[in-house]
């Protein structure tokens, strides 16, 4: 699963090929979250609250990269949260 962006100890994945709604993968330590693209929602996981405002935050402002992305199915790394 290609790394998308690290940041304050969180990784940003994205697996090519995965199945719908849109989405990424966070882990942060021993917490993981999987998080729908168009919505920001956190479908699935078990993230703090911190850093599930910190993903929400970063995705916000690569929503439309993140998308590009899940839909060409071209890996490339994203900035981290600024």
């Amino acid at each position: 699963m290609p790394e998308i962006a690290r940041f304050y100890g969180i990784i940003i994945k994205l697996f090519f090929g995965d199945h719908p709604p849109p989405h990424f993968h966070a882990v942060y330590g021993e917490y993981n979250g999987l998080f729908n693209i168009e919505t920001l929602e956190m479908m699935e996981g078990d993230l703090p609250q911190r850093a599930r405002k910190m993903i929400t935050d970063w995705a916000t402002q690569y929503q439309r990269e993140l998308m590009d992305i899940w839909e060409k199915q071209e890996f490339r790394k994203l900035p981290p949260l600024k």
